[in-house]
């Protein structure tokens, strides 16, 4: 990871992907800092907002760490490596067949499946979000701009909505406002990132601004490749980050379906989102040369908001959350 929020000279190492289930996966992403239940996992890779893991009770941790296993696995089979987009493509059409096998019981010995499987038949988890997940990961092989934002929209339904729909059902909440707003909270984070990394997902031939949204307002990607930040470039990065941040704010009350130290863990990957959309803001969408990044005195503004979200504030503040007396 960089330091310091700056962008280094062009031809130096890649920033963190910002594809698929790098945002999606922040839920379960801590887990896997403290534990090794799930052989192959590499702890912390790319997650931008890590948060407290002992939230969780224990006895979902195991199906938690399973979930993030695939999920970091299958993700990285499509942007990890050197093998070419035929190679990735057959390995992404092997999972989507160690899913079916699993699913109808019959036993896959590579990791993380039998880990998953075992998630599968102990907490009874669809097997969808799962091939949903795989189907984003294969675009991120075959596509690389987006024509509107309905598209983008799309690809962040199964690239990063299944993760917390998973989540969502080991914990058992499964009214539809719910999962709409675990969706709204989800994708938001994807948006973040594809916003802090247009620079990077540049160099990987990819991006995600809607290619209306540059038609909109006048930004051709040859100015993106020069780094160009003038006057179209200030106004598109703010129209998405004042989208992005109206989507977060409005899955915020799924913080009301759980109690407070489940809250509070998700309170602070809002806070953390929109902390980062706020240093966007600050640099005017220049991402190229100062990248944002969450320093300490971030972390700490992040860990104040989560627990007292500013009523009537311009992130869209509820009330303080209610901690149980001592």
């Amino acid at each position: 990871m960089r330091k310091g929020g700056l962008e280094p000279p062009r031809g130096v190492p890649l920033e963190p992907k910002s594809s698929a289930s790098t945002n999606s996966a922040t839920f379960a992403a801590a887990f896997a800092k403290r534990a090794s239940i799930v052989e192959g996992v590499s702890a912390g890779h790319y997650e931008n907002f890590p948060v407290a893991s002992l939230a969780v009770p224990a006895r979902l941790r195991r199906a938690v760490l399973a979930i993030y296993a695939f999920a970091r696995m299958a993700d990285d089979i499509a942007d990890e490596g050197d093998d070419a987009p035929a190679a990735r493509l057959d390995k992404l059409a092997a999972c989507d067949a160690a899913l079916d096998a699993i699913a109808v019981g019959r036993a896959v010995a590579e990791p993380p499946y039998p880990e998953l499987a075992r998630a599968l038949r102990e907490h009874a988890l669809p097997i969808a979000p799962f091939h949903e997940l795989v189907s984003a990961f294969r675009q991120d092989v075959t596509t690389s701009r987006y024509a509107t934002y309905a598209l983008l929209l799309d690809y962040c339904r199964r690239s990063a909505n299944p993760i917390g729909r998973l989540l969502l059902q080991l914990f058992d909440v499964r009214d539809a406002a719910r999962l709409a707003q675990s969706d709204a909270i989800c994708t938001a984070l994807q948006l973040v990132n594809f916003w802090q990394d247009v620079a990077s997902d540049w160099k990987r031939g990819r991006v995600y601004l809607p290619q209306e949204d540059l038609a909109r307002f006048g930004v051709a990607e040859p100015g993106i490749a020069a780094w160009r930040c003038d006057d179209a470039w200030r106004a598109l990065m703010a129209f998405e980050t004042a989208r992005t941040r109206a989507l977060m704010i409005s899955g915020r009350p799924l913080l009301q379906a759980f109690d407070w130290r489940l809250r509070l863990e998700i309170s602070g990957v809002i806070a953390g989102g929109l902390r980062i959309l706020e240093l966007i803001d600050a640099v005017e969408g220049d991402v190229f040369r100062r990248r944002p990044r969450l320093g300490r005195a971030d972390w700490m503004r992040v860990g104040w908001r989560a627990l007292f979200p500013q009523a009537s504030s311009s992130d869209g503040g509820t009330s303080p959350l209610r901690l149980p007396r001592a």
